[in-house]
């Protein structure tokens, strides 16, 4: 039952004397042991460090030991809140271990996080024990009063045993009270000091969505792997037979031209057109060039079927993820349409090569320029497309050109 539910005076008091009551009474209790070792490792610790500095070996043990503790230390109370009040403090992301041993040492020492978990085991002591000595102090006072009382209504003390009563029966309802605020003020500051602040809160947010992001760009990606492989080994096979044996039947007619031969010879080409038209979607999909010989071979094939000149030119050395190879295929062959469309050029080159983790492109065409990404030439489903792998799309083309088109994929 919460205050939100109390209705009469009985429900208040059965909410004071609950379990939850005496919990928030535990937990105050147990804070003062937690406190005073954390206390007694951080403050002994660092006064080991600063009084034997100048063997500069106790200092280097003592305070990689240190913020190797206050972690620790952290689930210590975390654990506390979460058995004793069912409040549940958010870990602090760890700083990454990447780098060398010293890096990883001082990377620790350099974290906000770090010393405001050291800011809340130093207070931790304060708000402990003063709520400690307060419900000792509460209790103590209940148990004498309500003593008292009993004593002086034994006596035959009359009304003048009902003061006392009323004290402790007062006592009762305030110690679970101070508990309880006590606890409020020391989730107060677990929270604010122990649990990640708002810019790291952003921070895993925007992580988390790059990841999903990531996984819903794979996933799809593989799901148009898979339609590819379908088509491919499914309709595709079979407009080829009927492709095939419709060309057979009509080669084997003869004599004058019959209802039934122009049938025939019509559902061939229609049949031939067909199959044309489902390659380029499946080309569409995904080359399957590009998954079984890579992102050399894909474009080589682009470059070929192109209806202008297109000069060549990859140095990706090995591969990169089939994600990053499928964009880079689908940058270039929507650039590659868009010069034949629009740009009345003569020819285009197309370069692709690697740089640390970051994969470049170039298409260069020597048309009449004046492309803008959002002039309706498709270059804006190009930005979408190299975004949504956090890539970056530059377009330059000055009136008269030439067109340049620069992207940078990110293939780490």
């Amino acid at each position: 039952m919460t205050y939100a539910e109390v209705t009469t005076p009985w429900d208040r008091l059965r909410v004071h004397w609950s379990a939850r009551s005496w919990l928030r009474t535990f937990h105050v209790a147990t804070g003062v042991p937690i406190a005073l070792l954390s206390v007694a490792v951080i403050a002994g610790l660092t006064f080991v460090a600063l009084v034997l500095a100048w063997t500069l070996v106790v200092p280097a043990i003592a305070l990689p030991l240190l913020f190797w503790s206050v972690p620790r230390l952290t689930r210590l109370q975390r654990a506390r809140f979460a058995a004793f009040l069912d409040v549940d403090i958010p870990p602090v992301p760890a700083p990454s271990g990447d780098g060398d041993l010293f890096r990883r040492l001082i990377r620790p020492a350099r974290a906000r996080s770090t010393w405001r978990q050291i800011a809340y085991h130093l207070l931790a002591p304060l708000i402990s024990a003063a709520g400690l000595l307060t419900v000792l102090v509460a209790w103590s006072a209940f148990l004498v009063t309500a003593a008292l009382a009993v004593q002086m209504w034994a006596v035959g003390g009359g009304w003048r045993g009902a003061l006392p009563a009323v004290v402790a029966l007062a006592l009762s309802v305030a110690a679970p009270a101070l508990a309880r605020g006590i606890a409020a003020l020391d989730v107060i500051a677990a929270e604010a000091l122990l649990g990640p602040s708002l810019s790291e809160q952003l921070a895993q947010r925007v992580e988390t969505l790059q990841e999903s992001r990531a996984d819903v760009i794979d996933a799809a990606d593989a799901e148009r792997r898979r339609i590819e492989r379908d088509l491919h080994d499914g309709a595709q096979q079979r407009l080829v037979s009927l492709a095939m044996n419709l060309g057979m039947a009509r080669a084997s007619l003869s004599g004058p031209p019959s209802p039934l031969q122009e049938v025939i010879v019509r559902s061939h080409e229609e049949a031939k057109q067909a199959l044309k038209e489902l390659r380029d979607l499946v080309r569409g999909l995904h080359p399957a060039v590009l998954t079984d010989e890579g992102l050399d071979a894909a474009l080589s094939g682009l470059a070929t079927r192109s209806p202008l000149p297109v000069r060549l030119r990859v140095e990706v050395p090995g591969r990169v993820s089939p994600t990053i190879e499928a964009v880079a295929f689908f940058v270039v062959s929507e650039a590659l349409a868009n010069v034949a469309k629009h740009s009345g050029a003569s020819g285009a080159e197309v370069l692709a090569w690697r740089e640390g983790d970051v994969l470049r492109l170039e298409v260069v065409d020597d048309g009449l320029g004046g492309a803008e990404p959002g002039g309706g030439t498709g270059l804006r489903g190009l930005a979408q497309r190299v975004g949504s792998v956090d890539g970056t799309l530059g377009v330059d083309s000055p009136p008269g050109g030439p067109t340049r088109i620069s992207v940078e994929l990110p293939c780490a």
